[in-house]
């Protein structure tokens, strides 16, 4: 089993900046791609951002200029910094890994998720 731990939600006043952390513990032999997604109450959730093993990144449009996705190493932690937050970025935010627990097996894993709230 793989586990991701989030960290770094938090209360912040529109335009501020929070970083929020991912760590992937246990069988892991590689993991492909990691990242962010975001949900709401009666949304769907939606992409945030993602990097994968190769550094390549992936954006959500409501996200470009301001956040930043980035990684230690190829097994992670995964982190987003997020900066000029709006009220409509306020979500629970979640991490996500695409991982390979072993050679030939690919499994996809989701964080419990850490809340943003910006208040305007």
């Amino acid at each position: 089993q793989v586990q991701l731990v989030e960290s770094g939600g938090g209360l912040v006043q529109d335009g501020g900046s929070l970083r929020l952390s991912c760590a992937a513990s246990g069988r892991i032999f590689k993991i492909n791609a990691m990242g962010w997604y975001r949900q709401v109450p009666g949304k769907q959730r939606e992409l945030v951002a993602t990097i994968t093993s190769g550094g390549n990144s992936n954006y959500g449009d409501s996200v470009k200029g301001r956040f930043t996705v980035s990684r230690d190493n190829a097994k992670g932690p995964v982190y987003l910094q997020m900066n000029s937050l709006k009220s409509e970025d306020t979500a629970v935010y979640y991490c996500n890994a695409v991982v390979v627990p072993s050679i030939g097996v690919t499994s996809n894993y989701w964080g419990k998720g850490t809340l943003v709230t910006v208040s305007s």
